[in-house]
């Protein structure tokens, strides 16, 4: 994961010298909706220190001092003050003894459901193998949009809002950000939370499909478009925020770079993304086993969309080309399943296992049959044993983020 401040640069280099004033977001696109900007205005409960910018005559960029770090989350402190990877963090695993369980035990009843459905707009999507896609884009988006999926992401979201110490973002963008953007919002359970806990900020989601909620807060807005395309967007923004894109971006260079020349001197980004390889650190995860086989057939897949599978360890070369100073990069081991003795670990790994549950055959269709050539009864006769191995509580896997 990645978080970046701009280097200084002059106004005309952030929305072409436009009135800042200006209380309409231009969208030129019939696609696109506009959001209007809420103004400046006290926000309770900062989650951190607010950043400095320089006036338009001298552009500078202050980065949080030491003296103000008092004010920021124990989370957003920890990756303020570092700029190189984390050691990973050592997770416990809860004793089997005395458990009676032998070598093929499975988590069974014991994996509860967190999913929560969400309403969603059919607008000419298209089917296969039973499951609803993007209308844009054909087949270069290999993941599904149905309510199967809204409600993972929706899990999803809960599981990095948990990992993440309950904060929905770890960047220290300071009390009073105006103008925000989520970049592949999903469902815009993001930008929703975000909009309730910044009610004087314009909140703007975006994303291939409709499938975000009618009834959201007035300061949040989302629009249908495709953001590898170039951006068209009247002002920049003070964050922007991107995660879990995964296989959905053919150029991530290109696309750090419209972050930077669209984010403010003295705004932030935040990149959340994954490295898909499994592993254990207590050698009970085996390599070649049947999830490996499952990455590989899914990275390889992916490769062949044009798509880059695991963004997740090319953040940071990515941000800093781009031009972003102040950059953090931080590794964020995920367990895979109830293993873990923490508490708050357990639940974190539960949710974990449930998204790869709910998520594997929504993820394989389409990129195993058209980019792998298998047929899909060959998908579904291999998913079970992906499912049996992750379900082993016996093998204490991880991933990163």
């Amino acid at each position: 994961m990645s978080l970046s401040t701009s280097e200084p640069e002059n106004e005309e280099a952030h929305g072409e010298n436009l009135d800042r004033n200006d209380p309409e977001v231009a969208f030129p696109s019939p696609e696109l909706a506009s959001a209007p900007n809420a103004g400046e205005g006290n926000i309770g409960q900062p989650p951190s220190v607010q950043q400095q910018s320089g006036t338009p005559q001298e552009p500078q960029i202050t980065a949080a001092s030491d003296t103000q770090h008092e004010e920021l989350t124990s989370a957003q402190e920890a990756l303020v003050k570092t700029s190189t990877n984390q050691p990973q963090q050592n997770i416990e695993a809860e004793s089997d003894s005395g458990s009676g369980r032998d070598d093929d035990s499975s988590y069974g009843d014991e994996i509860v459901s967190f999913t929560a459905s969400l309403s969603s707009s059919i607008m000419n999507f298209k089917y296969e193998n039973g499951r609803r896609y993007h209308a844009q884009d054909d087949t270069h988006y290999f993941l599904p949009n149905d309510d199967i999926e809204n409600d993972r992401l929706d899990l999803f979201h809960h599981l990095l809002t948990l990992r993440c110490d309950g904060q929905l973002f770890l960047a220290p963008i300071g009390p009073n950000p105006q103008r925000i953007l989520d970049l592949g919002t999903g469902t815009g359970i993001w930008a929703i939370e975000m909009g309730d806990a910044y009610p004087s900020a314009s909140v703007l989601g975006n994303d291939l499909s409709p499938v975000q909620p009618n009834l959201v807060p007035p300061n949040v807005s989302f629009e249908v478009d495709d953001i590898e395309r170039p951006w068209e967007f009247s002002r920049p923004f003070d964050f922007i925020h991107c995660r879990y894109l995964a296989g959905s971006i053919m150029d991530w260079p290109s696309l750090v770079a419209q972050a930077f020349q669209f984010t403010k001197p003295g705004g932030w980004v935040e990149f959340q993304d994954f490295d898909m390889q499994f592993y254990s650190t207590d050698g009970t995860f085996i390599p070649g086993s049947a999830p490996n086989v499952w990455t590989d057939e899914v990275i390889a897949a992916i490769k062949v969309f044009g798509r880059e599978p695991e963004p997740g360890p090319k953040l940071e070369e990515w941000i800093r080309d781009a031009g972003f100073e102040n950059v953090n990069h931080q590794l964020i081991p995920i367990p895979v399943g109830m293993w873990p003795k923490d508490k708050r670990m357990k639940e974190i790994g539960a949710c974990d296992l449930s998204m790869f549950l709910e998520g594997l055959e929504g993820i394989s269709l389409r990129a195993f049959t058209n980019a792998r050539g298998w047929s899909p009864e060959e998908v579904l006769a291999f998913l079970p044993s992906v499912r049996k191995a992750l379900c082993n509580k016996r093998i204490h896997a991880l991933h990163d983020l």
